[in-house]
């Protein structure tokens, strides 16, 4: 027989907040109230909603004892009023948050409060998926970090921590918060996560890690009011997000947590920046201005430790770009090196004493770390053109300053994965040949007909470059534009009757495929493109 673990004593409180969400807040409450005895009580925080909300709350507390409701008499604007206004009511020594549009997944409060009886831990972490609805992919949120149990004497004994910003995977001791005064913003401050979460590293809590799913995480990007991390169209979101870090360095390094602080910038770059730098080639002339001064604003203030420890990384490159020109420039380029992996895009341009550097026009801008970095870390671009009637795939290999010519390409291994799950993909591997000069170049064919079968939706292309010397590159390719290409196609099909297929270029300039088959798939998929037109 196996052993029987004693199941946790009620001692957990989950705050459960919204705002005119009353399509979603009782799905939330329910998923918190079926962790089971754990939970002793949800205490479900109304900020001042108008869409009957409240009244759905008050009916499932007549039927529930373990939940009670607290009303807000005005909208705070944000988040952190009315989770504050729930930490301040919990009775329970641990205490979990939820928002009113997501939902925790079974056993989570049973996972997180075993491992932080058992290890003494004030704040336990979690795994966070981020499922995207209605397709429901799930993505896995720092993974890494909760790839194993886990316990740390204190937040510093693993600076990437930092990197999980999120305050909902997590359980607090009610104590330790009360204790140290650890609470959110108040009022309409968005991004409070990251300053509660610098909050609580900053008083140095022992922390346990565990792999267990703790929370999902609903992203609704067809939403009528999109959340504020996806409603990132105004220069005022990132504005609100570049203070919100801001604040959260100077906690840590008030608290005397140097080792954290530069950790902050570092991830600032790695992330924060990349993720806005992919994007702003979609925004108009003036947001692209007021972005790009604002950021070099910011970026002024790190000093030349920030800056210089890996200068060649992605973020940081980029970071030096923005402070280099004065206006914005060479956008789509950027939108590439943000990309994830990240791709520098040729011209490869040198100083007049052969140092390489980013461009010409900013030969201030040097790169000769390049020349040093190990080849699986090296932003190799690769162009592909997908020619669908043709059914074949042509990709192109640049060298970068004679990297790629001295590790010698060897072949090149090509995957169309769908994007919602990992379960199907297509692999095949094809040899890299040179062809001009500094380049290589590939061709293998498309077959849609499997793809449809396998799945309609969104298909990413994921490359990975093998070298001769037995290193290897995971990239991703540069989606070309020109006549024909880019562009929907419907196409015969002995098994589907019809197969429409629509090659494009993602946010970051990466080359996918969106496949439908039949009349009725190409009608969903015409539906989806005016749906996203016309938001």
């Amino acid at each position: 027989m196996h052993p029987q673990h004693p199941r946790p004593a009620a001692d957990v409180a989950v705050v459960v907040i919204g705002h005119d969400d009353a399509a979603h807040v009782t799905d939330a409450v329910r998923s918190a109230l079926a962790q089971g005895p754990a939970v002793r009580e949800v205490v479900a925080v109304d900020d001042c909603s108008t869409d009957g909300s409240a009244g759905l709350l008050e009916r499932l507390a007549a039927e529930e004892p373990r939940v009670r409701v607290i009303r807000l008499p005005a909208n705070s604007g944000g988040c952190g009023t009315p989770r504050n206004a729930g930490l301040d009511a919990v009775t329970a020594p641990y205490v979990m948050l939820l928002d009113s549009d997501d939902v925790l997944p079974p056993g989570a409060a049973d996972a997180l409060l075993t491992a932080a009886t058992g290890t003494d831990a004030q704040v336990t972490g979690g795994l966070c998926v981020r499922r995207e609805l209605p397709s429901g992919r799930e993505v896995p949120w720092e993974p890494g970090l909760y790839a194993a149990p886990a316990v740390l004497a204190r937040p510093a004994d693993r600076p990437r921590l930092i990197h999980d910003t999120l305050c909902v995977n997590k359980l607090y001791a009610t104590a330790f918060l009360r204790e140290h005064g650890i609470r959110f913003p108040d009022g309409r401050f968005p991004y409070e996560d990251i300053v509660f979460t610098a909050r609580v590293w900053a008083a140095a809590p022992r922390v346990a890690l565990v792999p267990d799913r703790v929370y999902v995480w609903h992203v609704r990007r067809s939403a009528r009011r999109l959340s504020i991390s996806l409603d990132r169209a105004g220069v005022d979101n990132w504005r609100a997000r570049t203070h919100a870090c801001r604040t959260a360095y100077a906690i840590l390094l008030d608290a005397g947590e140097k080792r954290l602080a530069r950790r902050a910038r570092a991830k600032f770059l790695d992330h924060d920046l990349r993720m806005y730098a992919r994007e702003l080639p979609l925004r108009d002339a003036e947001h692209r201005r007021e972005w790009w001064a604002h950021t070099r604003g910011f970026l002024a203030d790190y000093d030349a430790a920030d800056r210089s420890r890996d200068p060649v990384a992605p973020g940081p490159l980029i970071a030096r770009v923005v402070l280099a020109s004065p206006e914005p420039c060479d956008l789509a380029r950027l939108r590439e090196l943000a990309a994830g992996p990240a791709r520098l895009n040729p011209p490869y341009a040198r100083t007049p004493d052969g140092t390489p550097c980013w461009s010409d026009d900013l030969p201030g801008v040097t790169l000769e770390g390049l020349l040093t970095r190990p080849t699986a870390r090296l932003p190799f671009a690769v162009d592909a053109e997908l020619r669908p009637r043709a059914r074949r795939l042509r990709l192109r290999l640049h060298d970068l300053y004679g990297r790629a010519a001295q590790a010698g390409p060897a072949e090149v291994e090509v995957e169309w994965r769908h994007r919602d799950g990992d379960g199907p993909a297509l692999r095949r591997t094809v040899p890299l040949r040179a062809s001009a000069e500094g380049t290589w170049s590939a061709e293998t064919p498309v077959h849609l007909e499997r793809l449809a079968a396998l799945g309609t939706g969104a298909w990413d292309l994921r490359l990975r470059l093998r070298f001769r010397d037995g290193s290897t590159r995971r990239v991703t390719a540069h989606a070309l534009a020109g006549p024909g290409l880019l562009r929907r196609h419907a196409l015969a099909s002995p098994r589907h009757g019809l197969i429409l297929v629509h090659p494009y270029a993602t946010h970051s300039g990466s080359l996918a495929l969106r496949v439908a088959t039949g009349v009725r798939g190409m009608t969903t998929a015409l539906r989806s493109r005016l749906r996203r037109f016309l938001r």
